[in-house]
């Protein structure tokens, strides 16, 4: 019986540098983003197991002896499989091809719950809620930061990896060995929500800090530094499918002149690697300005292949009127952008840019990068406002 009330937390993720890129072979840097999903782990009345979200509306509840009933229904369907998934939708209620976040949510929750607890140990019967800093669907990852957090706190939960909160303590990070399992099972609950996902999504949720992806190869970065960027959501909805084809059609048409932009863009991935591994052991003012030139060539690149958008031309030329550079992130045509704000920037600077872009009806937040990865927290150590937000039940 879990006895202890403790939260996770888990960071989404930019991506630095390589979207589009990515896709033929390319490299792409990935970072965690300082915006978290916080999930709060109590023990709830012996026999019963319940989630709320009360971001998408969620809050269910179920009798232990049901669950185990249903797990051993499927246990021989194969491992998230269609007829293993088809099971839970049809025991939760939810129609078939229903794709709105509160289905995929509930659903990867019963998915991550009666695999764990049939591989580790029994159905627990616990309340978890989950609340996040991360708005859905604008490509920050967080599906991934919820997986992620529901992992490690399921396998927590189930005894399969430890609890290295000691009494005391604020926060507490799991082994290398054991964040891999978390990593592992976080990868499972991503593939219920997206069908096929990268993977680098919830390899950054659970290492934070940042990492390089290739051709399906993914390597943390050594030491990082954290930097202080302004993330921006334009609010512009956009099809990634669409323009992934867009880039696709584009180098088919002029190879030529396509390829040098790709290999470009897969240089500064790999300059950019190297500035960020030598900044922690020598801080240096000079390495900002190179970093920013890095985002304002990126960004032509990114441009020149079709991705970009009037929405986000806008938010580069709000930031650059403040002398700071700014990038898309992920998908491009709309979405959001990323500014870097070196240290010697002026709160005042910082402040008038978030006003002009908020003018622009954007959405702005002040945020760091190379956040850390998955951690457990003690309730007491947690802020107010995610004290409040956690408090919602």
């Amino acid at each position: 019986m879990w006895a202890r009330e403790l939260a996770v937390s888990a960071p989404g993720k930019v991506i630095l540098h390589g979207e589009h890129a990515v896709v033929l072979g390319k490299v792409a840097l990935a970072v965690a983003l300082d915006l978290r999903t916080f999930l709060r782990l109590r023990p709830g009345s012996e026999g019963r197991l319940s989630v709320s979200l009360p971001g998408v509306g969620v809050r269910r509840s179920w009798d232990t002896p049901g669950l185990r009933a249903l797990r051993g229904r499927i246990s021989g369907k194969g491992r998230g499989g269609v007829e293993q998934l088809d099971a839970l939708r049809e025991f939760a209620g939810i129609a078939a091809g229903a794709s709105a976040p509160e289905s995929l949510a509930t659903l990867a929750f019963l998915y991550l719950c009666l695999a764990i607890s049939a591989k580790y140990g029994d159905v627990p019967s616990v309340d978890i809620l989950v609340w996040s800093e991360l708005p859905t669907g604008a490509g920050l990852g967080s599906s991934a930061a919820y997986a992620v957090c529901l992992a490690a706190a399921l396998l927590m939960v189930c005894g399969a990896i430890s609890c290295p909160l000691q009494e005391g303590e604020s926060t507490a990070r799991w082994t290398e060995e054991e964040l891999t399992l978390i990593n592992s099972w976080a990868f499972r609950g991503e593939r219920v929500i997206h069908g096929n996902p990268s993977g680098v999504d919830n390899a950054v949720g659970t290492w934070g800090g940042a990492l390089r992806y290739q051709a399906g190869k993914i390597t943390p970065l050594k030491r990082v530094p954290t930097l202080r960027i302004l993330l921006t959501n334009t609010k512009v909805p956009r099809s990634t499918k669409v323009l992934v084809a867009g880039v696709k059609e584009k180098i088919l048409k002029f190879p030529a002149i396509m390829n040098p932009v790709l290999d470009s863009i897969d240089a500064i991935s790999q300059e950019c690697q190297s500035v960020l591994e030598a900044m922690p052991a020598n801080p240096s003012p000079e390495h900002y300005p190179v970093l920013e030139e890095f985002f304002d060539i990126n960004q032509h690149h990114l441009n020149v292949l079709g991705v970009g958008h009037p929405s986000l031309d806008r938010l580069c030329q709000v930031t650059a009127s403040h002398s700071l550079h700014s990038k898309l992130t992920g998908a491009g045509g709309g979405g959001c952008g990323i500014t870097l704000l070196p240290p010697d920037t002026s709160p005042l600077a910082v402040e008038a840019a978030k006003q002009d872009l908020c003018a622009c009806g954007f959405e702005c937040w002040e945020t760091k990068i190379g956040a850390p990865g998955v951690t457990l927290h003690s309730c007491s150590s947690l802020s107010a406002q995610v004290l409040h937000a956690l408090a919602q039940s």
